[in-house]
């Protein structure tokens, strides 16, 4: 065969391939579809009575979608208790208050519980006292009652390399504190200001929450992370127990049956969970990592060992 014909059977080869993953494409689109009116993306009988969970993983920030989806559980009249599984080192301040409010409108109307994993700290266990009970594993990283603001400066390195950096303020606070040079004594008391507010506003979730006192909460509320053991004698955690311990409580305390599905809150859309569960969980990870992930690293972080975490 000549080269001619060599190219144009390769071209008629490369066509069928991609009328083939085409095809595919399309048809798994399609298939996602149908499942998704047929089957909703739940695996609850729409309407029928459970229980909504809640996971809290990794770092916490602002997430609108997930506080207008707490904010739904308070109405909807299936949902007869909340279980809020925490495993987190804390994240920014502004996040976890969003989400301790979000939470506390919940339990104002329905049954709350906090299940601690590994780590609940800072803007984890903000999040945690909003619940009516906190269940910790003897070995839970807890507590870690405080607020932080991190800055940099860079003033001596540029002068090394003989870069120099100007900059018109409109007063003397304006750029405190900036990357060009050193952070002024004024700056660093409105800072710390700023970082003492917010550890107020956290010793009064504390409060509200918990069955301590102010002057309580602020001795142990000294940056300090505590294991749940320490945490139940500190009165910072109601019990030591899992999610069944949780359960078994809400049955005995609040009249919520065991036999109750769970059922995860989710700010996926109806084509997001059907994609997740029909064509698995490879699909599942990126379509989370590309529509639903989104971390905003800035602002003052209510969070235990930072560093360790980014």
């Amino acid at each position: 065969m000549t080269l001619e014909t060599d190219l144009l059977l390769d071209r008629r080869r490369l066509k069928r391939r991609l009328v083939f993953w085409r095809s595919f494409a399309v048809l798994s689109v399609a298939v996602a579809l149908l499942v998704a009116v047929r089957g909703g993306g739940s695996n609850l009988p729409s309407g029928a009575d459970h229980v909504a969970r809640l996971s809290v993983v990794g770092l916490i920030a602002e997430d609108r979608k997930l506080t207008e989806a707490i904010d739904k559980l308070a109405t909807d009249s299936s949902v007869k208790a909340l279980i809020v599984a925490i495993d987190s080192p804390g994240g920014t301040v502004s996040g976890g208050e969003s989400l301790h409010n979000a939470i506390a409108r919940v339990a104002a109307k329905k049954p709350t519980v906090a299940v601690m994993g590994g780590v609940a700290a800072s803007a984890g266990y903000m999040i945690a006292v909003s619940t009516e009970r906190i269940f910790a594993r003897e070995s839970t990283l807890t507590g870690s009652i405080g607020v932080l603001l991190e800055t940099g400066e860079l003033s001596g390195l540029l002068d090394k390399v003989g870069i120099s950096a100007e900059t018109i303020v409109s007063g003397p606070l304006k750029d405190q504190p900036s990357l060009t040079h050193k952070l002024s004594e004024p700056g660093r008391a409105v800072l710390h200001g700023l970082v003492q507010d917010m550890y107020d506003q956290f010793v009064g979730m504390v409060v509200a929450g918990r069955p301590l006192t102010q002057e309580e909460v602020r001795k142990l509320g000294d940056g300090r992370p505590y294991t749940g053991r320490q945490a139940l004698a500190l009165k910072l955690v109601d019990q030591i127990g899992e999610e069944r311990d949780a359960r078994a409580w809400l049955a005995a305390k609040k009249d919520v049956p065991i036999a109750l599905p769970i059922e995860d809150v989710t700010t996926t859309g109806l084509l997001s969970r059907t994609l997740s569960s029909t064509l698995g969980p490879l699909f599942d990870g990126v379509w989370k990592t590309v529509v639903s992930q989104s971390v905003r690293l800035d602002g003052a972080w209510a969070v235990w060992q930072r560093t360790n975490d980014l």
